[in-house]
């Protein structure tokens, strides 16, 4: 009887136990850009998405120059803020050159003469191109006083003795454009933050009461912000300018603009902070607060609010170019801020006339740094607004 032939055995394996240290990643190893990745915080995930929005991140360094020269607005400035020429009223912009003849000789304006224009009733300026003016930098001008503090009289730059720089022409009284948009500067956007900070004081205390507790609470301050809403805007901004004193001083009245336009744009965000509160009042780490003796305050500042805070910086950079137009507005109706004070809006009452602007159309440049603030601040909030959430 034939057997079958077993096939051979294969080799006993040898047990071997690695005596090197347990590394818990051995099994899956992660590139550096993974591990990188998966170790990284919210907010720097919120910052490697936003870098990559090229347009946020130039309007964010925009305002950053923007908001960098309202420090030092009184250097930037060629000219004193109030500092007249009789001679140059109504003066158009000057041409910053570089080469006189054919040769460089570095930046410089032509001096200019005018004459009265008897058909026109207008004064025609025409430049002189026998004599260039060289523009000066870090020299002595007219003398400030910095922040109200110290006097000074340094300067970015300045006129060549005995002439003059308008890059962007005179007003009625001879004024500087570009100084007083720079002075102006320090007014209009900053309005806009104060504004920011009674609205988002407003609106997260209001909204977060609401979302949190719900019921009877939720009820009134929906009604409450619903009125609010219905109440037409304009109208309603001329009853509260005009309710403050003409006595005021500018400053008072600075500040009530400010919260005017503080208490009528935070609604929207309460709806916001509300809806996102009742989403996040039911989550577990609330109720183990609860359970621990934590106040409703303290859950509210401490637990729910940071939840999405990121959304209320978004939310912020699409705000404040809504108190910067509204005070813009007030002021070129005259029911805002008042001479002396200068702002951009203040500035561009200079343009309500027509015939003005058609004869002297420089005096409207002050609209332009409004167009590109607005601008900056939406393209930012659309960048942080998309980075807000950085897994998606």
């Amino acid at each position: 009887m034939n057997r079958e032939k077993k096939p051979p055995a294969s080799p006993r394996m040898k047990h071997y136990v690695s005596t090197a240290p347990f590394d818990p990643r051995s099994i899956e190893k992660l590139s550096a850009g993974q591990e990188k990745l998966y170790h990284a915080s919210q907010w720097r995930l919120m910052w490697w998405k936003f870098k990559r929005h090229r347009l946020a991140v130039v309007s964010g360094i925009i305002l950053i120059i923007l908001y960098g020269s309202v420090l030092i607005a009184e250097f930037l400035a060629p000219y004193n803020l109030h500092t007249r020429n009789v001679e140059k009223i109504y003066s158009p912009p000057q041409s910053l050159r570089l080469f006189h003849e054919g040769k460089f000789i570095g930046p410089f304006v032509y001096a200019t003469t005018y004459r009265l224009d008897m058909a026109k009733l207008k004064l025609i300026y025409t430049d002189d191109v026998t004599k260039p003016q060289k523009i000066r930098f870090f020299c002595r001008g007219d003398q400030y006083r910095f922040w109200g503090l110290f006097k000074s009289d340094l300067h970015l730059f300045c006129a060549a003795k005995g002439g003059s720089v308008y890059l962007l022409g005179t007003d009625r009284l001879g004024r500087d454009v570009l100084s007083r948009i720079i002075y102006g500067a320090r007014v209009s956007l900053t309005i806009g933050l104060l504004g920011i900070i009674i609205s988002f004081t407003l609106g997260i205390t209001f909204g977060g009461i609401a979302g949190y507790y719900g019921g009877v609470i939720d009820l009134v301050v929906q009604r409450v912000i619903e009125v609010i809403q219905a109440l037409p805007t304009i109208p309603l901004w001329l009853v509260l300018a005009a309710i403050m004193p003409v006595t005021w001083s500018p400053l008072l009245v600075y500040f009530g603009i400010t919260v005017i336009l503080g208490l009528l744009d935070w609604t929207g965000l309460a709806r916001a902070v509300r809806s996102k509160l009742l989403a996040l009042r039911e989550e577990d780490y609330v109720l183990a607060a609860q359970l621990m003796g934590a106040s409703p305050r303290r859950i509210i500042a401490r637990h729910l609010v940071p939840g999405f805070m990121s959304h209320l910086i978004a939310s912020a950079t699409i705000s404040i170019p809504t108190m910067i137009l509204g005070e813009t507005a007030l002021s070129f109706l005259g029911l805002g801020l008042r001479p002396p004070i200068t702002s951009w809006g203040v500035l561009l009452v200079e343009a309500q006339n027509i015939n003005v602007v058609a004869l002297y159309p420089w005096l409207m440049l002050p609209v332009v740094p409004v167009i590109l603030v607005i601008l900056a601040f939406n393209f930012l909030g659309d960048g942080l607004r998309d980075a807000a959430d950085p897994y998606k």
